[in-house]
């Protein structure tokens, strides 16, 4: 049993939202964490010297998901309102809207270059968007039931993603098609994400179940059973070698994915456990809950260096011939049940100070500021010129997105500027023409399986009466 020095331990809890905390994600530094939440609004926590909350408002409904670019220089989050929003986390908090899905966002992505974003909806497709252009790619289809969740692989050729129609799909990018598929009978998966090395992915489940799958020998490695109720996300550690689950048992758990088995439970929400992550460098973690919680904890129970290990990962998203099984999880796909010898961590007691001063939130419109600068203390990034070859774009609440109009610094002329607008207009006209095409299109298929399903009915029935 490890001691307590090499325990997690909670550092301390931020409250702020007023609703489930629905994601979590830090920036690259770990310097700051952002959250999403069923309230509608985004926030950055500044975890560095003085502690601040910056409050991101533009989501006309629930916030389902939030992800930091690799660089840290933009924030991306999907929300019931049908869309996505790239963001640029400074203090004039700008953003810019995608649209295109027909139904609740349920999950949005970075690619780990920072290039691409995969979205997941509940009109049973996966879309892919440029970041640089802020358009729509291509879209992906074969789910028969909500998507909940879609991740791209380290080297960005592969895109995991999980259905309530309790299927787990993998696919090619480069060819847009489905070219595997997991199925679990006993319930759908809520969350799926693939390991620092590309080489597996796992998959929390509605079931109370933990999976680990071999995405190229389509294997099923490992099989926990270690929650009482669903889990809602997993985390993996930068090395590969820990796995975090939440659970809406009000727990997260720490698997040892290389022993296979658990060795810690965490106890500090009150309710279900909604979203959990790792920084990317393996020290800290955070998790959120439908108590409005988000609780920042130190690892500790990471004892090694894991330089060597992260370079060994970051190789990997290159291509080149995968490792074996054996180097990976050398463990058999038996179920794990929850060993008596795992170690119960509760920050109600090993925690002295639980009741930390919650930091100022500063709240931050979706549009542009002319705001006086900021002092050193407040977010640092880079100013908006990230965003400001974007197109402008009108925001669900008819306020315009906050992109830069360069047009005084570069001298284009109001006829011209004018003319874009035009063309972005009617580029958002046919992105939602094709998406009513698309709804459309999965509606027919729906009607179509049904006749199918009745023909076989009466099949059935006239074989019987015979």
């Amino acid at each position: 049993m490890a001691s307590a020095l090499e325990d997690p331990v909670l550092i301390r809890p931020f409250r702020g939202h007023r609703a489930a905390v629905t994601g979590v994600a830090f920036n690259a530094e770990a310097a700051g964490l952002a959250t999403s939440s069923l309230d509608r609004f985004l926030m950055v926590w500044k975890l560095k010297t003085q502690c601040r909350a910056y409050k991101f408002v533009g989501h006309a409904a629930a916030v389902t998901s939030v992800q930091f670019s690799p660089d840290g220089q933009l924030l991306a989050s999907a929300s019931q309102d049908r869309t996505v929003r790239l963001w640029i986390p400074c203090i004039h908090g700008e953003s810019s809207v995608l649209k295109g899905h027909t139904a609740s966002v349920r999950s949005v992505s970075f690619s780990h270059d920072g290039q691409f974003l995969v979205s997941a909806s509940n009109d049973k497709s996966i879309k892919i968007w440029s970041v640089r252009h802020q358009r729509l790619l291509f879209s992906l289809f074969q789910h028969t039931h909500w998507v909940r969740c879609a991740k791209f692989s380290p080297d960005g050729r592969l895109i995991a993603s999980c259905s309530e129609d309790k299927s787990v799909k993998i696919w090619d990018t480069r060819n847009k098609t489905c070219i595997d598929s997991f199925l679990d009978y006993g319930g759908f998966s809520n969350f799926v994400d693939f390991n620092p090395s590309g080489t597996c992915i796992a998959s929390a489940g509605s079931n109370h179940t933990v999976k680990l799958w071999d995405i190229r020998m389509n294997k099923l490695l490992q099989h926990y059973k270690v929650h009482r109720a669903g889990v809602n996300c997993v985390s993996f550690h930068p090395s590969g070698n820990y796995l975090i689950t939440a659970s809406t048992d009000g727990t997260l758990k720490i698997l040892d994915l290389l022993e296979g088995r658990l060795i810690y439970t965490l106890h500090g929400h009150k309710g279900p456990v909604l979203s959990v992550a790792f920084s990317k460098g393996g020290e800290k973690f955070a998790s959120g809950g439908a108590d409005a919680q988000v609780l920042l904890w130190k690892t500790n129970f990471d004892s090694f260096d894991y330089k060597e290990v992260l370079k060994h990962h970051i190789r990997r998203t290159h291509i080149d011939d995968p490792p074996h099984l054996l180097d990976i999880y050398p463990r058999s796909p038996h179920l794990h049940d929850e060993k008596p010898q795992s170690v119960e961590v509760n920050p109600a007691f090993d925690v002295t100070n639980t009741q930390t001063p919650d930091p100022p939130v500063i709240e931050i419109s979706s549009s542009f500021s002319t705001a006086d600068d900021v002092g050193s203390e407040d977010l640092q990034y880079p100013p908006a010129s990230v965003l400001a070859t974007s197109s402008k774009r009108k925001s669900e609440n008819g306020s315009e997105s906050a992109v830069h109009n360069g047009d005084t610094q570069t001298g284009i002329s109001p006829s011209l500027g004018n003319a874009l607008e035009h063309i972005v207009g009617q580029l958002d006209v046919l992105t939602l023409t094709i998406s009513i095409l698309e709804q459309r299109l999965t509606l027919t298929e729906d009607k179509l399986k049904e006749c199918l399903e009745n023909q076989q009915k009466m099949l059935l029935q006239g074989r019987q009466e015979e």
